[in-house]
């Protein structure tokens, strides 16, 4: 299980890594939406929004990962109606964005303003790197790395092993990031382990309110705990009775919904070996660039994670973990491992760094 580079803030001594960015010039002179919607699988449609800022002849992408059809519908409804043109650094784009309300209706989750934030500020970056004439690997001075990732699965109930052996048999190496649920029993963890293909275990102990919930469950925690021996223990609910449980396997445990900000890994019960970072969830650029400082400093690793992006969004999350964590289990595989029916032909792991010449855009 390996950890970040401790190479001191950003990888150049004391300068932090959004100093790097900041400064850049960006001129806006408008933007328009388009909406993706994709049925995944039977259940479950997914519809997202790409921003495409324009200024100066360039274009630059991001997409709004919300969740809530509704408020896609409201953004789509209301048109681009944010006063967003003018000159700009990044940095003082960034501070007027944080000054407007971008949802013409209340969203359904004080969550998805981040997310929204997250690509209004994705489409200037790509902005103001394609003005540039720059990328954003060389801005940074970090060369992309092959990306490690994992297959994210929720099984079904009850559960089964054919997705996983379906994804095993295009690439017998790949590994995942599965969701524990009550109807988990000893035989199926068993079954799993025995593939030895499990990074991680996703416990969802902090969700409310939603499709994938996890009541804390001392006995499931036990089980997985103790039948992947070498995986990553994400979100647990810590209580009475699930914290003595798993105080053996503390080394193990990462987390990823309660992490908005650096002064959320400060306010951890104890310090993590291991963070699950998803740009959408902090929301900002600064907010990023800040929490990889200070997870470096304090040799604190890192995997990448998603919000099933149907655009451009998902190369974006896939480009910073080939420059900030390549190595680790990113859940950040391709789109069509998310598909049903599942596609042939299907990438392997690692993925070779492709990086457009210019901007924040992975080909």
């Amino acid at each position: 299980m390996s950890a970040a580079r401790g190479d001191g803030v950003g990888g150049r001594g004391s300068e932090r890594t959004w100093d790097r960015v900041a400064g850049l010039e960006l001129i806006v002179d408008g933007y328009s939406l388009e909406r993706l919607e994709m049925a995944l699988r039977d259940d479950f449609a997914r519809t997202t929004t790409v921003i495409r800022l324009h200024g100066a002849g360039r274009d630059g992408l991001g997409e709004d990962v919300t969740y809530a059809n509704e408020d896609h519908d409201a953004l789509a409804a209301a048109g681009a109606i944010l006063p967003l043109a003018g000159s700009w650094t990044l940095e003082s784009f960034s501070a007027h964005l944080a000054s407007l309300d971008q949802f013409p209706a209340p969203p359904h989750s004080e969550v998805y303003r981040r997310y929204r934030n997250w690509a209004f500020e994705s489409a200037a970056l790509d902005l103001a790197l394609n003005q540039a004439g720059e990328s954003l690997h060389a801005l940074l001075g970090r060369p992309p790395q092959p990306l490690r990732f994992v297959a994210s699965l929720r099984l079904s109930e009850p559960p089964t092993l054919e997705p996983i052996e379906l994804r095993l048999a295009e690439h017998p190496d790949l590994q995942f990031k599965l969701d524990p649920t009550a109807s988990w029993d000893a035989a199926l963890v068993a079954q799993l382990a025995a593939l030895d293909a499990v990074a991680v275990v996703d416990l969802k102990g902090h969700y409310v309110g939603t499709i994938v919930d996890n009541l804390p469950d001392p006995e499931l925690y036990k089980r997985v705990a103790e039948g992947f021996p070498t995986a990553w223990i994400e979100d647990p609910a810590l209580n009475d009775e699930t914290e003595p449980v798993l105080a053996p396997y503390r080394e193990r445990i990462t987390w990823d919904a309660p992490i908005h900000t650096v002064d959320d890994v400060r306010a951890l019960r104890f310090a993590p070996r291991m963070l699950n970072v998803k740009p959408s969830r902090l929301g900002s650029l600064r907010e990023l660039l800040d929490l990889y400082d200070y997870c470096a400093e304090r040799g604190i690793g890192n995997y990448g994670g998603g919000q099933t992006e149907l655009g451009v969004g998902r190369g974006q999350i896939e480009y910073l973990a080939a420059l900030f964590h390549p190595d680790t289990p990113n859940d950040v595989a391709p789109a069509p491992y998310n598909f049903h029916p599942l596609p042939g032909d299907l990438p392997g792991s690692p993925l070779e760094p492709t990086p457009s010449r210019t901007g924040f855009r992975w080909s």
